[in-house]
Protein backbone atom coordinates (compact mmCIF):
# COMPACT_ATOMS: atom_id res chain seq x y z
CA UNK A 1 0.00 0.00 0.00
CA UNK A 2 1.29 3.63 -0.94
CA UNK A 3 2.32 5.30 2.41
CA UNK A 4 3.37 2.92 4.49
CA UNK A 5 7.02 2.09 5.92
CA UNK A 6 8.76 -0.45 5.37
CA UNK A 7 10.29 -2.62 8.54
CA UNK A 8 14.13 -2.01 9.43
CA UNK A 9 16.54 -4.91 8.91
CA UNK A 10 17.45 -5.86 12.89
CA UNK A 11 21.78 -6.42 13.11
CA UNK A 12 22.71 -9.86 14.41
CA UNK A 13 23.94 -9.68 17.62
CA UNK A 14 27.75 -9.86 18.52
CA UNK A 15 29.32 -13.20 19.70
CA UNK A 16 30.73 -13.36 23.49
CA UNK A 17 34.36 -12.93 23.80
CA UNK A 18 36.68 -15.77 24.90
CA UNK A 19 37.41 -15.94 28.73
CA UNK A 20 41.13 -15.11 29.87
CA UNK A 21 42.89 -17.09 33.28
CA UNK A 22 43.26 -14.78 35.88
CA UNK A 23 46.95 -15.39 37.62
CA UNK A 24 47.04 -16.75 40.94
CA UNK A 25 49.01 -13.97 44.18
CA UNK A 26 52.79 -15.11 44.99
CA UNK A 27 53.23 -16.32 48.16
CA UNK A 28 55.18 -14.02 50.74
CA UNK A 29 58.59 -15.45 52.14
CA UNK A 30 57.88 -17.35 55.76
CA UNK A 31 60.42 -14.77 57.21
CA UNK A 32 57.98 -12.12 57.44
CA UNK A 33 55.46 -14.54 59.37
CA UNK A 34 57.69 -14.01 62.71
CA UNK A 35 59.23 -10.63 62.58
CA UNK A 36 56.22 -8.88 63.90
CA UNK A 37 56.23 -11.14 67.49
CA UNK A 38 60.11 -10.82 67.74
CA UNK A 39 60.43 -6.92 67.30
CA UNK A 40 57.21 -6.82 69.80
CA UNK A 41 59.25 -8.76 72.21
CA UNK A 42 62.12 -6.69 71.81
CA UNK A 43 60.28 -3.59 73.17
CA UNK A 44 58.69 -4.90 75.81
CA UNK A 45 61.81 -6.10 76.98
CA UNK A 46 63.36 -2.79 76.55
CA UNK A 47 60.74 -1.37 78.83
CA UNK A 48 61.22 -3.93 81.45
CA UNK A 49 64.91 -3.13 81.75
CA UNK A 50 64.43 0.17 81.65
CA UNK A 51 61.99 0.43 84.73
CA UNK A 52 64.49 -1.94 86.51
CA UNK A 53 67.50 0.19 86.29
CA UNK A 54 64.99 3.67 86.95
CA UNK A 55 63.64 1.51 90.31
CA UNK A 56 67.60 0.44 91.07
CA UNK A 57 69.58 3.87 90.50
CA UNK A 58 66.71 5.87 91.42
CA UNK A 59 66.24 8.35 88.54
CA UNK A 60 63.17 9.94 87.47
CA UNK A 61 60.23 11.86 89.26
CA UNK A 62 58.83 10.15 92.38
CA UNK A 63 55.55 8.34 90.92
CA UNK A 64 53.71 9.15 93.94
CA UNK A 65 54.02 12.78 93.19
CA UNK A 66 50.00 13.62 93.36
CA UNK A 67 49.98 11.97 96.91
CA UNK A 68 52.49 14.61 98.44
CA UNK A 69 51.92 17.87 100.98
CA UNK A 70 54.41 20.42 102.20
CA UNK A 71 54.27 21.56 106.11
CA UNK A 72 52.35 24.24 106.99
CA UNK A 73 52.64 27.14 109.73
CA UNK A 74 49.67 28.05 111.35
CA UNK A 75 47.25 27.39 114.23
CA UNK A 76 46.78 23.78 115.81
CA UNK A 77 43.17 23.01 117.50
CA UNK A 78 41.90 20.08 118.96
CA UNK A 79 38.84 19.48 119.66
CA UNK A 80 35.89 16.90 120.90
CA UNK A 81 32.80 17.11 119.64
CA UNK A 82 29.76 17.17 121.95
CA UNK A 83 26.12 16.07 120.70
CA UNK A 84 23.07 17.66 122.08
CA UNK A 85 20.35 19.66 122.18
CA UNK A 86 19.62 23.75 121.90
CA UNK A 87 17.84 26.08 124.56
CA UNK A 88 17.66 28.80 125.95
CA UNK A 89 19.82 30.25 128.74
CA UNK A 90 16.93 32.66 129.87
CA UNK A 91 13.54 31.60 129.41
CA UNK A 92 10.18 31.34 131.67
CA UNK A 93 7.87 29.06 132.45
CA UNK A 94 4.47 29.41 131.87
CA UNK A 95 2.31 27.52 134.26
CA UNK A 96 -1.45 27.14 135.15
CA UNK A 97 -2.06 28.95 138.16
CA UNK A 98 -2.66 27.01 141.70
CA UNK A 99 -5.86 28.13 142.46
CA UNK A 100 -6.63 29.81 146.33
CA UNK A 101 -9.77 28.19 146.13
CA UNK A 102 -10.25 24.21 146.46
CA UNK A 103 -13.34 23.88 144.64
CA UNK A 104 -12.42 26.11 141.47
CA UNK A 105 -9.78 23.32 140.55
CA UNK A 106 -12.45 21.66 138.34
CA UNK A 107 -13.00 22.02 134.63
CA UNK A 108 -9.69 23.99 133.69
CA UNK A 109 -10.08 24.15 130.17
CA UNK A 110 -8.04 25.96 127.62
CA UNK A 111 -9.63 28.43 125.77
CA UNK A 112 -7.16 30.89 124.50
CA UNK A 113 -3.58 30.00 123.25
CA UNK A 114 -0.64 31.75 121.88
CA UNK A 115 0.24 29.93 118.57
CA UNK A 116 3.44 27.50 119.07
CA UNK A 117 6.39 29.49 117.32
CA UNK A 118 5.04 32.79 117.75
CA UNK A 119 6.88 36.12 119.42
CA UNK A 120 5.31 37.67 122.15
CA UNK A 121 5.76 40.91 124.37
CA UNK A 122 5.77 40.76 127.97
CA UNK A 123 2.67 41.28 129.76
CA UNK A 124 1.02 40.23 126.29
CA UNK A 125 -2.18 37.59 126.86
CA UNK A 126 -0.57 33.72 126.23
CA UNK A 127 -3.55 31.49 127.52
CA UNK A 128 -7.18 31.77 129.07
CA UNK A 129 -8.50 29.64 130.90
CA UNK A 130 -12.50 28.61 130.52
CA UNK A 131 -13.76 30.95 133.72
CA UNK A 132 -17.57 30.70 133.14
CA UNK A 133 -18.07 28.51 135.99
CA UNK A 134 -15.87 30.24 138.28
CA UNK A 135 -17.94 33.89 137.27
CA UNK A 136 -21.33 31.57 138.25
CA UNK A 137 -20.08 30.66 141.27
CA UNK A 138 -18.54 33.70 142.06
CA UNK A 139 -22.23 35.50 141.84
CA UNK A 140 -22.86 32.54 144.25
CA UNK A 141 -20.28 33.25 146.66
CA UNK A 142 -22.05 37.53 146.60
CA UNK A 143 -25.16 36.37 147.34
CA UNK A 144 -23.32 34.50 150.25
CA UNK A 145 -21.97 37.59 151.65
CA UNK A 146 -24.77 39.48 151.32
CA UNK A 147 -26.71 37.00 153.45
CA UNK A 148 -24.01 36.88 156.09
CA UNK A 149 -24.11 40.85 155.88
CA UNK A 150 -27.76 40.61 156.36
CA UNK A 151 -27.50 37.87 159.18
CA UNK A 152 -25.55 40.06 161.42
CA UNK A 153 -27.63 43.37 160.92
CA UNK A 154 -30.64 40.92 161.78
CA UNK A 155 -29.07 39.74 165.14
CA UNK A 156 -28.21 42.80 165.70
CA UNK A 157 -31.70 44.36 166.13
CA UNK A 158 -32.57 41.20 168.06
CA UNK A 159 -30.10 41.71 170.75
CA UNK A 160 -31.55 45.07 170.64
CA UNK A 161 -34.57 44.31 171.53
CA UNK A 162 -33.38 41.53 173.74
CA UNK A 163 -31.30 44.06 176.01
CA UNK A 164 -33.74 46.62 175.91
CA UNK A 165 -36.33 43.73 177.31
CA UNK A 166 -33.77 43.05 180.00
CA UNK A 167 -33.35 46.43 181.08
CA UNK A 168 -36.75 46.82 181.48
CA UNK A 169 -37.34 43.39 183.35
CA UNK A 170 -34.53 44.97 185.67
CA UNK A 171 -36.45 48.24 186.31
CA UNK A 172 -39.59 46.42 187.21
CA UNK A 173 -37.51 44.26 189.48
CA UNK A 174 -35.95 47.46 190.84
CA UNK A 175 -39.12 48.55 191.46
CA UNK A 176 -40.94 45.75 193.13
CA UNK A 177 -38.14 45.64 195.69
CA UNK A 178 -38.42 49.40 196.46
CA UNK A 179 -42.32 48.75 197.20
CA UNK A 180 -41.09 45.77 199.09
CA UNK A 181 -38.78 48.02 201.44
CA UNK A 182 -41.51 50.53 201.55
CA UNK A 183 -44.77 48.04 202.86
CA UNK A 184 -42.13 46.66 204.91
CA UNK A 185 -41.87 50.10 206.74
CA UNK A 186 -45.31 50.46 206.96
CA UNK A 187 -45.05 46.47 208.82
CA UNK A 188 -44.87 48.29 212.44
CA UNK A 189 -48.86 48.96 212.71
CA UNK A 190 -49.47 45.22 211.46
CA UNK A 191 -49.83 42.17 213.31
CA UNK A 192 -46.80 39.70 213.98
CA UNK A 193 -47.43 37.56 210.76
CA UNK A 194 -48.10 40.77 208.30
CA UNK A 195 -44.80 41.61 209.06
CA UNK A 196 -43.15 38.45 208.86
CA UNK A 197 -45.03 38.26 205.22
CA UNK A 198 -43.75 41.42 204.28
CA UNK A 199 -39.95 41.10 205.09
CA UNK A 200 -40.24 38.05 203.08
CA UNK A 201 -41.40 39.29 200.03
CA UNK A 202 -39.00 42.22 200.63
CA UNK A 203 -35.67 39.55 200.63
CA UNK A 204 -37.63 37.83 197.23
CA UNK A 205 -37.86 40.71 195.44
CA UNK A 206 -33.88 41.99 196.49
CA UNK A 207 -33.20 38.55 195.47
CA UNK A 208 -34.42 38.83 192.50
CA UNK A 209 -33.31 41.91 191.56
CA UNK A 210 -29.72 41.22 192.07
CA UNK A 211 -29.72 38.22 190.43
CA UNK A 212 -30.82 40.22 187.33
CA UNK A 213 -28.40 42.61 187.61
CA UNK A 214 -25.48 39.42 187.97
CA UNK A 215 -27.15 38.54 184.90
CA UNK A 216 -26.44 41.04 183.02
CA UNK A 217 -22.90 40.84 182.11
CA UNK A 218 -23.70 37.19 180.86
CA UNK A 219 -25.96 37.93 178.73
CA UNK A 220 -23.75 40.50 176.99
CA UNK A 221 -21.32 38.12 176.69
CA UNK A 222 -23.41 35.64 175.13
CA UNK A 223 -24.40 38.16 172.82
CA UNK A 224 -21.55 39.21 172.10
CA UNK A 225 -20.69 35.24 171.39
CA UNK A 226 -23.51 34.89 169.22
CA UNK A 227 -22.10 38.18 167.29
CA UNK A 228 -19.19 37.00 166.57
CA UNK A 229 -20.04 33.59 165.31
CA UNK A 230 -21.91 35.71 162.72
CA UNK A 231 -19.08 37.91 161.99
CA UNK A 232 -16.64 34.78 161.32
CA UNK A 233 -19.22 33.42 158.92
CA UNK A 234 -19.28 36.67 157.08
CA UNK A 235 -15.69 36.88 157.12
CA UNK A 236 -14.98 33.45 155.58
CA UNK A 237 -17.45 34.17 152.72
CA UNK A 238 -16.08 37.44 152.13
CA UNK A 239 -12.86 35.49 151.94
CA UNK A 240 -14.15 32.70 149.55
CA UNK A 241 -15.33 35.83 147.30
CA UNK A 242 -11.80 37.58 147.34
CA UNK A 243 -9.63 34.07 146.48
CA UNK A 244 -12.15 33.70 144.04
CA UNK A 245 -11.62 36.66 142.41
CA UNK A 246 -7.75 36.48 142.34
CA UNK A 247 -8.55 33.43 140.77
CA UNK A 248 -10.49 34.77 137.87
CA UNK A 249 -7.41 37.45 137.47
CA UNK A 250 -5.19 34.53 137.51
CA UNK A 251 -6.99 32.94 134.64
CA UNK A 252 -5.60 35.38 132.50
CA UNK A 253 -2.11 34.25 131.44
CA UNK A 254 0.17 36.64 130.36
CA UNK A 255 3.49 36.49 129.15
CA UNK A 256 6.31 36.90 131.94
CA UNK A 257 9.17 38.08 129.19
CA UNK A 258 9.04 38.61 125.88
CA UNK A 259 10.62 36.02 123.71
CA UNK A 260 9.60 33.11 121.72
CA UNK A 261 6.70 30.85 122.39
CA UNK A 262 8.00 27.13 122.98
CA UNK A 263 4.68 24.64 123.43
CA UNK A 264 5.16 21.99 125.92
CA UNK A 265 4.16 18.26 124.96
CA UNK A 266 1.53 16.04 126.42
CA UNK A 267 -0.01 12.78 125.92
CA UNK A 268 -3.06 12.51 124.15
CA UNK A 269 -5.23 9.38 124.02
CA UNK A 270 -1.90 7.35 124.10
CA UNK A 271 0.32 9.90 121.10
CA UNK A 272 2.53 12.33 122.19
CA UNK A 273 1.46 16.25 120.74
CA UNK A 274 1.56 19.34 121.82
CA UNK A 275 -1.14 21.72 123.97
CA UNK A 276 -3.71 22.61 122.49
CA UNK A 277 -6.95 24.85 122.89
CA UNK A 278 -9.59 22.81 124.32
CA UNK A 279 -7.10 20.77 126.58
CA UNK A 280 -8.10 19.88 129.89
CA UNK A 281 -4.98 21.11 132.15
CA UNK A 282 -4.40 20.70 136.01
CA UNK A 283 -2.91 23.65 138.45
CA UNK A 284 0.80 23.71 138.28
CA UNK A 285 0.95 22.16 135.03
CA UNK A 286 3.85 23.91 132.59
CA UNK A 287 1.99 24.70 129.68
CA UNK A 288 4.73 26.37 127.48
CA UNK A 289 8.04 28.46 128.09
CA UNK A 290 8.78 31.97 126.89
CA UNK A 291 12.89 31.77 125.66
CA UNK A 292 14.87 34.34 124.89
CA UNK A 293 16.69 33.65 121.35
CA UNK A 294 19.37 35.85 122.18
CA UNK A 295 20.54 33.70 124.52
CA UNK A 296 20.97 30.29 123.32
CA UNK A 297 23.02 27.39 124.39
CA UNK A 298 23.86 23.79 123.59
CA UNK A 299 22.68 21.18 126.19
CA UNK A 300 25.07 18.15 125.72
CA UNK A 301 26.75 15.06 127.56
CA UNK A 302 30.27 14.07 127.49
CA UNK A 303 31.55 11.12 128.47
CA UNK A 304 33.29 10.67 132.43
CA UNK A 305 36.33 9.79 131.25
CA UNK A 306 36.95 12.81 129.11
CA UNK A 307 35.23 15.34 131.24
CA UNK A 308 39.01 16.14 132.92
CA UNK A 309 39.95 17.95 129.18
CA UNK A 310 36.67 20.55 130.02
CA UNK A 311 37.16 24.06 131.17
CA UNK A 312 34.76 26.73 131.64
CA UNK A 313 35.47 29.35 128.98
CA UNK A 314 37.10 27.43 126.28
CA UNK A 315 35.85 28.27 122.64
CA UNK A 316 33.66 25.99 120.98
CA UNK A 317 32.06 25.82 117.33
CA UNK A 318 28.65 24.79 116.92
CA UNK A 319 26.52 23.65 114.74
CA UNK A 320 22.85 22.64 113.39
CA UNK A 321 22.10 19.15 112.00
CA UNK A 322 19.01 20.23 110.48
CA UNK A 323 20.89 23.40 108.81
CA UNK A 324 24.12 22.18 107.01
CA UNK A 325 26.89 24.51 107.03
CA UNK A 326 25.53 26.91 109.75
CA UNK A 327 27.93 27.50 112.44
CA UNK A 328 28.05 29.55 115.37
CA UNK A 329 30.96 30.40 117.74
CA UNK A 330 30.30 29.93 121.47
CA UNK A 331 32.59 29.21 125.00
CA UNK A 332 31.59 26.58 127.62
CA UNK A 333 29.99 28.50 130.02
CA UNK A 334 28.73 25.06 132.82
CA UNK A 335 30.22 22.07 133.34
CA UNK A 336 28.04 19.53 135.46
CA UNK A 337 29.41 18.84 139.40
CA UNK A 338 28.40 15.03 139.05
CA UNK A 339 28.22 12.17 136.41
CA UNK A 340 24.85 10.57 136.05
CA UNK A 341 23.51 7.80 133.96
CA UNK A 342 22.00 9.48 131.13
CA UNK A 343 18.79 7.36 130.41
CA UNK A 344 17.70 4.20 131.54
CA UNK A 345 17.89 2.15 128.24
CA UNK A 346 21.69 3.18 128.92
CA UNK A 347 24.28 0.87 130.72
CA UNK A 348 24.16 1.32 134.12
CA UNK A 349 28.39 1.77 133.90
CA UNK A 350 28.36 4.71 131.41
CA UNK A 351 27.62 7.90 133.28
CA UNK A 352 28.08 11.00 131.38
CA UNK A 353 28.54 14.54 132.83
CA UNK A 354 26.48 17.22 131.61
CA UNK A 355 27.88 20.78 129.82
CA UNK A 356 26.20 23.62 127.98
CA UNK A 357 27.82 25.83 125.72
CA UNK A 358 26.64 29.59 125.28
CA UNK A 359 26.35 30.55 121.36
CA UNK A 360 27.10 33.90 120.98
CA UNK A 361 25.78 34.56 118.10
CA UNK A 362 21.85 34.64 117.01
CA UNK A 363 19.65 33.67 113.40
CA UNK A 364 16.07 33.13 112.73
CA UNK A 365 16.88 29.48 112.10
CA UNK A 366 18.46 29.05 115.99
CA UNK A 367 15.48 28.21 118.32
CA UNK A 368 15.23 25.61 121.30
CA UNK A 369 14.81 22.01 120.38
CA UNK A 370 17.07 21.61 117.92
CA UNK A 371 19.35 18.64 117.24
CA UNK A 372 22.89 19.94 117.48
CA UNK A 373 26.86 19.42 118.00
CA UNK A 374 29.47 21.54 119.09
CA UNK A 375 34.06 21.44 118.37
CA UNK A 376 35.39 22.24 121.56
CA UNK A 377 38.96 23.32 121.92
CA UNK A 378 40.48 21.26 124.41
CA UNK A 379 43.89 22.28 123.30
CA UNK A 380 45.60 25.20 121.43
CA UNK A 381 49.21 26.07 119.55
CA UNK A 382 49.89 29.31 117.52
CA UNK A 383 52.52 28.89 114.65
CA UNK A 384 53.12 25.67 115.08
CA UNK A 385 54.37 23.42 112.25
CA UNK A 386 51.55 20.99 110.85
CA UNK A 387 51.52 17.62 108.88
CA UNK A 388 48.65 15.42 108.15
CA UNK A 389 48.72 12.13 110.19
CA UNK A 390 49.06 9.73 107.16
CA UNK A 391 52.44 11.37 106.76
CA UNK A 392 53.43 10.14 109.69
CA UNK A 393 54.98 6.13 109.63
CA UNK A 394 56.16 4.43 112.83
CA UNK A 395 59.61 2.20 112.70
CA UNK A 396 60.27 1.06 115.74
CA UNK A 397 60.25 3.54 118.54
CA UNK A 398 61.01 6.53 115.63
CA UNK A 399 58.58 7.88 113.84
CA UNK A 400 59.62 9.46 110.37
CA UNK A 401 58.74 10.88 107.27
CA UNK A 402 59.77 10.80 103.54
CA UNK A 403 61.00 14.35 102.35
CA UNK A 404 61.25 14.86 98.78
CA UNK A 405 64.82 16.69 97.62
CA UNK A 406 64.69 17.12 94.28
CA UNK A 407 64.49 13.95 92.52
CA UNK A 408 65.20 12.04 95.64
CA UNK A 409 63.31 10.67 98.75
CA UNK A 410 64.91 11.34 101.77
CA UNK A 411 64.00 9.35 105.32
CA UNK A 412 64.08 11.62 107.89
CA UNK A 413 63.14 11.10 111.91
CA UNK A 414 61.10 13.92 113.22
CA UNK A 415 60.13 14.99 116.85
CA UNK A 416 55.97 15.59 117.28
CA UNK A 417 54.13 17.12 119.73
CA UNK A 418 50.35 17.01 120.01
CA UNK A 419 47.48 15.90 117.41
CA UNK A 420 44.08 15.72 116.64
CA UNK A 421 42.31 13.44 114.31
CA UNK A 422 43.62 15.00 110.83
CA UNK A 423 47.11 16.93 112.02
CA UNK A 424 50.09 16.82 114.56
CA UNK A 425 52.41 19.20 115.50
CA UNK A 426 56.11 18.52 114.70
CA UNK A 427 58.48 19.97 117.23
CA UNK A 428 61.62 19.01 115.33
CA UNK A 429 63.11 17.43 111.82
CA UNK A 430 61.31 19.47 109.19
CA UNK A 431 61.23 23.27 107.97
CA UNK A 432 58.23 24.98 106.71
CA UNK A 433 57.38 24.83 102.69
CA UNK A 434 59.29 21.67 102.69
CA UNK A 435 57.32 18.63 100.67
CA UNK A 436 56.82 14.97 102.26
CA UNK A 437 55.48 11.92 100.89
CA UNK A 438 51.71 10.68 102.27
CA UNK A 439 53.06 7.47 101.27
CA UNK A 440 55.64 5.03 102.21
CA UNK A 441 57.56 4.96 98.61
CA UNK A 442 58.03 1.01 96.97
CA UNK A 443 62.18 1.66 97.60
CA UNK A 444 63.22 2.59 101.09
CA UNK A 445 65.58 5.43 100.54
CA UNK A 446 68.48 5.76 102.34
CA UNK A 447 68.75 7.69 105.93
CA UNK A 448 70.59 11.33 105.66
Amino acid sequence: MPGVPLPKPTPPSPEPAPLRPVPLPKERPARWKWLLPVSSLVVLLGVLAWLALRRQFGGGAPPTLPNTVQVVQGTFTRTIRVAGQTSAQHFANVIVPLVRAPDSRQGMTLVKLAKPGSLVKGGEVVAQIDAQSLTDHIDDVKDQVAQAVNDIKKRLAQQAVDWENLQQTLRVAKANWDKALLDLKAAEVKTELEREIYRIRAEEAEANYKQMEADIPLTKQRQQADLRVLEIAHKRQLIHLQNHQHDLERFTIRAPMSGLVVMQQVFRSGEAGQIQEGDQVNPGQQIMKIVDLSSMQLEGWVNQAENTYFRVGQRARVGLDAFPGLEFPGTVHAIGALAVRPSRGESYYLRTVPIRIAIKASDPRLIPDLSGWAEVEIEREDNVLMIPLEAVHQEGDSEVVYVLRGQDIEKRSVKLGPRNRTHVVVREGLRRGETIALRKPAAPPAMP
